[in-house]
């Protein structure tokens, strides 16, 4: 009998051998079948600028079969123990594990991304996702406390109960990753996926996906994991579309109780209104313009790692610093050691030792070229990057170089808006409290930097900024167990290993009387 772990690497393995655009097309996943959609939609390879894959463009009725399915799953599914479902999601994670070069391969062509990127990071971040979510809730801990009264003693315990069907919407930057969520470094759908998927699925809830249509290979793949692995049918449904239909559908159907979205702020405030309307449980994770302040006295051995931090997957990471603030008598030393940096990262085709790959889309390339037009014509300085040419099959492929701006004010159009790509703009400051006024400036709160050797200085800043997270002296290290999120127009609510435990679930008090008699 052929092992669930050959099945895995038959299905891996198919995608990756097949020619371009001769692929089998890929399919809904409902009630634990690969159901084939009603019509579908090609997938396009972001190195060549060519379709690869035909997959779904899934319906409103489509939508509907998989939260039918997934409301009949959730009738056992919330009856299962902590155990149980903790078992099902550390089997996913060896899975995962298993074929991490395999299903890195396919998440570099999807998403543009260097496979050596996709190796190190997207996929065993994926895997370290469904494990700690999964290992956590075993020893997790609920609020009690013995009332005395009058008439007797009364034990008061808290019991956290799933919600319902969750509606998990991921965006195409980091796809398995946010799909699990495991965030010590950094977070891509396959990886967007994990990070909700296992902590909906760990508190007891079933969940219906709707992975980006521009990045849904990987989480095809995973499908196929979680019913290998023995998961009952309808606990994990998926239908991949477009957000106008599938999306919208899935946030305004009635028997969807919860709805976690990473993607743009625009969608994510209508979301929130549709959410609204229905008394419903939202998640948000949005857009960001993450500041960098770098004071005199940073470390000069840091100047790379603040490249990084700007132009790691392209920049199309939502923690990417894409404003510089310098403090002025370093600034011009410091943007000619920046621009050193980011000269040296190597740009090509994703499925080679490259640092670059490619833009996303053909779309999001054209949005992130209007951006450094904007800039040439508001008088900016362009020190470096621009549209990249790249050979070898790669001709029509969406690459940009790491490009850095200067001499743009803070209103430009590049200093306020999310360009979401390898662009960052470098501004220079005088005071501290000049510096955190115009970080605090837009309207987003997502993250941000600070370099400094003094203390006081680092702690200072990254009290006044208003953002959800802040890195002094480094970047995209933080604990799972620490909250995630934004404030302003960058988000709603917290995940991490406590706090999304506690958004896919309701608390409820039970207070017990323990008197003997009655």
């Amino acid at each position: 009998m052929t092992s669930y772990r050959e099945k895995f690497r038959t299905v891996i393995q198919k995608l990756i051998d097949s020619p371009d655009n001769q692929h089998e097309p890929l399919t809904n996943f409902i009630a634990n079948e690969f159901v084939k959609p009603e019509k579908w939609m090609h997938s396009v390879n972001p190195a060549t600028g060519k379709p690869w894959i035909k997959i779904p463009d899934g319906t409103a009725s489509e939508v509907d079969s998989a939260v039918a399915a997934a409301k009949e799953a959730f009738k056992t599914w919330k009856n299962t123990t902590v155990q149980q479902r903790s078992t099902l999601l550390n089997k996913v994670a060896n899975l995962i594990e298993e074929f991490n070069d395999e299903i890195a391969i396919l998440e570099s062509r999807d998403q543009g991304k260097p496979i050596g990127l996709a190796k190190v990071m997207d996929i065993p971040r994926c895997v370290q996702n469904f494990r700690d979510f999964a290992n956590s809730a075993l020893y997790a801990l609920s609020t009690s406390k013995i009332l005395e009264q009058p008439t007797g003693k009364c034990v008061n315990y808290v019991k956290h109960d799933p919600v319902g069907v969750a509606g998990l919407i991921s965006p195409w930057n980091l796809p398995l990753y946010l799909v699990t969520f495991r965030f010590r470094t950094i977070k891509p759908n396959f990886l967007k996926l994990s990070f909700k998927l296992a902590p909906a699925l760990v508190a007891g809830n079933t969940v219906v996906c709707k992975p980006s249509e521009m990045t849904s290979v990987t989480a095809w793949v995973l499908m196929h994991a979680f019913k290998l692995v023995g998961f009952p049918s309808g606990v994990v449904n998926m239908v991949i579309g477009e957000g106008r239909s599938a999306g919208q559908r899935l946030v305004d159907h009635p028997d969807v109780h919860l709805i976690s979205f990473t993607g743009s702020t625009l969608v994510g405030t209508k979301i929130q209104e549709d959410g609204a309307k229905m008394n419903k449980k939202v998640s948000l994770e949005m857009g960001g313009k993450n500041p960098g302040i770098v004071y005199t006295n940073y470390r000069k051995s840091d100047i790379a790692t603040i490249a990084r931090s700007s132009f790691l997957n392209q920049g199309e990471i939502c923690l990417c610093t894409s404003r510089l603030f310098v403090q002025r008598p370093i600034f011009d030393d410091f943007v000619k050691s920046y621009v050193q940096e980011a000269q040296k990262f190597t740009i090509g085709d994703p499925s080679t030792q490259v640092q670059i790959g490619a833009m996303n889309s053909k779309v999001h390339f054209e949005k992130v070229k209007k951006y450094i037009e904007i800039a040439k014509k508001e008088g900016g300085n362009i020190h470096c990057g621009g549209v990249k040419t790249v050979s070898n099959g790669c001709e029509d492929g969406y690459f940009i170089a790491p490009t850095v701006i200067t001499g743009l004010p803070d209103s430009s159009q590049c200093m306020t808006d999310e360009i979401f790509g390898p662009v960052v703009c470098i501004t220079p400051f005088d005071t501290s409290e000049e510096v955190i006024e115009r970080a605090n400036s837009t309207s987003y709160g997502l993250s941000a930097t600070v370099w400094s050797a003094n203390t006081d200085e680092l702690l200072n800043t990254a009290n006044e900024l208003r953002a959800g997270t802040v890195w002094c002296n480094t970047w995209l290290a933080r604990e799972l167990s620490m909250p995630f999120g934004g404030c302003k127009q960058s988000g709603t609510g917290r995940e991490g290993l406590h706090d999304s435990l506690h958004f896919y679930s309701d608390a409820k008090t039970v207070c017990v009387n323990l008197a003997s008699k009655y």
